[in-house]
C-alpha cells in the first residue's frame, strides 16, 4: 500500500519523451503502454528499456493485447502471459492489466494465474472494472486475487463523474486495496475528487497535442500527422494543486 499521508501521482505514457516530461512534472510513477490515444496497448520491450534509461521512476507496464474490450481468446490470453514473463525479466514493477467474462463479470480464474505469473510485481487492474457489470464485486474479487491497485473512473466516461462509485469502493475497500481514480483528472478538478471520495492515488496522461515537424508532405495527410505528448506543466499543475490545497 502507498503511503496513506500523501497523495500520488500515476502518469500514463507511451514514448521516452513523455516519460521524462512526466518525471520533470512530479509524478510518482509511470504506467508505461503503446497507443494511448486508443486507451493503451502492450509497449515494445524496446520502449521498456529506453524509458527505464530515461527516467528514474518505478514503471507499471500495461498488458493487453489489443484495442477494445477486455474479453481474450485463449491466444491473446497466451500472448499476455508471455509478455508479462518478458518484461518481469526486464525489471518491470508492476504490471497492469485486466479481464472480463462475456457477462460482464471479473474473470477470476485468469486474473488469479497473471497474479500468480506477475509474483514479486505491483498488479494493478485497470479500467476494465469500468466495462464489468458490478464494480463492487469486481474489487471483492480483485482483492481475493491478490491485486494491489485498482484504477477506475466510477463505472463513468470520466472520474469527476465517477465520484459516487469511487467513494463507495474507497470506503468500502480502500483499507485492503489501493482504489486510484482516473479519466479526465485536472487541475480544475483533482481537489474535489480527493475531497469528496477519500481517494488518494491519481492517475493522468498530462498530454498535449504536437504538431508535426514535417515541413512537406500532402496535404491531405498533414492533419493525421499530430500526436500527443505529455507535457511537463500539465503534471506540475495537478501537483501544485495538491500542495496549494493542503492535501497531505
Amino acid at each position: 500500500m502507498q503511503d496513506k499521508n500523501r497523495v500520488f501521482l500515476e502518469v500514463c505514457v507511451d514514448s521516452a519523451e513523455s516519460a521524462i516530461e512526466a518525471q520533470a512534472g512530479g509524478a510518482d510513477r509511470l504506467e508505461l503502454c503503446a497507443d494511448l490515444i486508443i486507451g493503451g496497448t502492450t509497449p515494445s520491450e524496446a520502449l521498456f528499456r529506453r524509458v527505464r534509461r530515461a527516467v528514474d521512476l518505478p514503471i507499471h507496464v500495461m498488458i493487453r493485447p489489443r484495442f477494445g474490450d477486455f474479453l481474450y481468446t485463449e491466444h491473446e490470453y497466451q500472448i499476455m502471459l508471455d509478455c508479462i514473463d518478458s518484461f518481469k525479466n526486464l525489471g518491470a514493477d508492476g504490471i497492469v492489466t485486466g479481464l472480463l467474462r462475456p457477462d460482464g463479470s471479473f474473470d477470476f480464474e485468469r486474473m488469479r494465474q497473471i497474479r500468480d505469473r506477475s509474483a514479486g510485481l505491483n498488479l494493478t487492474l485497470h479500467r476494465a472494472i469500468d466495462m464489468s457489470s458490478d464494480p463492487s464485486d469486481t474489487v471483492e474479487k480483485a482483492v481475493k486475487c491478490g491485486v494491489n491497485i485498482v484504477l477506475t473512473s466510477g463505472h463513468a466516461d470520466t472520474a469527476y463523474a465517477g465520484i459516487p462509485v469511487i467513494r463507495n469502493l474507497v470506503d468500502s475497500f480502500g483499507d485492503t486495496i489501493e482504489i486510484m481514480a482516473g479519466s479526465g483528472v485536472n487541475e480544475k478538478n483533482i481537489a474535489e475528487i480527493h475531497e469528496l471520495t477519500g481517494v488518494r492515488n491519481f492517475h493522468l496522461s498530462g498530454k498535449k497535442n504536437v504538431e508535426s515537424g514535417m515541413v512537406w508532405g500532402y496535404p491531405a495527410f498533414l492533419s493525421t500527422w499530430s500526436y500527443v505528448q505529455t507535457e511537463s506543466r500539465s503534471v506540475r499543475r495537478r501537483r501544485n494543486v495538491i500542495a496549494w490545497q493542503n492535501i497531505k
